[in-house]
């Protein structure tokens, strides 16, 4: 009888993606995945570092785990794993530590230990790897959409980020790698793919020439079968007339863009070390917007920085506002140590941190109405994922090209095509209320 195994992911997309990856490796070699529930022989839990709520949520899993079968092999794999090694190699509820770039190792890692070599602590030197770790899956559990992982690491060292010291530099998956797979998930049934790294917009620094971000864009968009290319996050700084006006010449590619911004404050971008000016920044989406109708922008926001004055917060507030984003993701400052804002005199209070999130929160709230408003009486393409229960009538439901959830009714199965509708309405505050278009 095969061995049982239970995974749990924490973090990013590309955490997810690296997730499934492990997932098939072990059923590859024999095991079973099941709930993360008692029972498994095996625990995997993909962990995260980003803050201190990530840190904690990892060992609060980890504990867990081994609790539900004290038996079981608790294994601590990825960034909270890299960057607090040593520490958990003396947790007794942990019997495996994995760093990145191990992960592709994981079936050896486990055999060593089963054959009694021990608890070892299995990490690379991440400062100093220099190829791409080689995953891949075959399928996708959302059937429909598939992430996939094309660039590790970054080189930006933003001065409260402690991801350049778990992930390391920059590295990219060749070209031919990534249409390799996306062939294979087409072939399995994805209409949409997301590019996702964690600095995508580094993608192919570190390759031969020829190899950059948009050579990759164009390759995966002239794959057989994919209907749609969604871009995850980019830095402003590859936002160009030129980048942008190739992109729009591409009709698979989304008009759904997350433009990393972290602060609306001149200051506060300085010594976040972030490399540009908010003045630049707003460039770039008057660029996008002039080569699209009414794209989503996103964005992620820092609120409580160091040394962020009331005046440094109301100028950020009022940069989201002027954007005029789809939607803001606001994170209260995390402070990280090892990082250099981590030595920042001026740390603000817990208090201060949380009362400025929700007033950044009211405000994306606010904005994401707007938006979402301005689709009401036109047309738009779903890529239908699922039918789901919504007050009293089951919808056929899924996303539109700029990634706003919407929902149609339909006695005929639509799942995985792509239907056109006309947006007559707004649900459960963010879902869009398609019905059939009239000619």
């Amino acid at each position: 009888m095969g061995k049982k195994a239970a995974l749990h992911n924490l973090g990013c997309k590309v955490n997810a993606y690296e997730l499934e990856a492990m997932q098939q490796l072990l059923e590859k070699n024999g095991y079973e995945i099941v709930p993360f529930e008692p029972g498994a022989d095996l625990y995997l839990i993909n962990t995260c570092t980003v803050t201190n709520i990530a840190d904690r949520k990892s060992r609060q899993m980890l504990h867990r785990a081994k609790k539900m079968n004290p038996h079981a092999v608790v294994a601590a794999v990825g960034c909270y794993a890299q960057a607090r090694g040593k520490e958990l190699e003396k947790d007794e509820a942990i019997d495996l530590v994995i760093g990145n770039n191990r992960k592709k190792d994981l079936i050896m890692i486990l055999k060593e230990y089963e054959a009694g070599l021990g608890k070892h602590l299995h990490r690379a030197e991440i400062g100093k790897a220099s190829e791409y770790e080689e995953l891949e899956i075959d399928r996708t559990e959302e059937h429909t959409r598939a992430f996939i992982k094309v660039q590790d690491g970054c080189n930006q060292f933003c001065t409260y980020c402690i991801i350049p010291y778990t992930r390391g530099r920059v590295r990219s998956r060749k070209i031919k790698d990534v249409c390799e797979e996306v062939r294979r998930l087409a072939a399995a049934g994805c209409r949409e793919v997301v590019l996702s790294g964690i600095h995508l917009s580094s993608y192919g620094v570190d390759l031969d020439q020829g190899e950059n971000l948009l050579s990759l864009i164009r390759a995966v968009h002239d794959t057989e079968g994919i209907s749609r290319v969604r871009l995850g996050s980019l830095e402003p700084g590859i936002i160009t007339e030129e980048f942008v006006r190739e992109l729009a010449c591409l009709p698979k590619v989304c008009p759904h863009f997350h433009l990393s911004l972290q602060s609306g404050s001149n200051r506060t971008l300085k010594r976040m070390n972030r490399r540009y000016t908010k003045e630049e920044y707003l460039e770039k989406c008057r660029i996008l917007r002039k080569q699209y109708e009414n794209p989503a922008l996103t964005t992620d926001i820092i609120v409580g920085f160091p040394g962020e004055t009331a005046e440094d917060f109301e100028e950020s507030k009022a940069f989201v506002e002027e954007v005029s984003f789809f939607e803001t993701h606001v994170f209260p400052y995390s402070r990280r140590e090892g990082t250099k804002a981590a030595e920042y005199p001026e740390q603000l209070t817990e208090a201060v941190k949380k009362a400025r999130s929700r007033e950044m929160l009211a405000l994306d709230e606010r904005k994401r109405q707007e938006y979402l408003q301005s689709f009401l009486g036109k047309e738009t393409e779903i890529l239908i994922e699922e039918k789901l229960l919504l007050g009293e009538k089951y919808y056929w439901t899924g996303h539109t090209r700029e990634y706003q959830r919407a929902a149609f009714l339909s006695e005929q199965n639509l799942e995985n095509t792509l239907i056109h509708a006309v947006a007559v309405g707004i649900a459960h505050g963010d879902v869009l209320i398609c019905e059939e278009t009239v000619l």
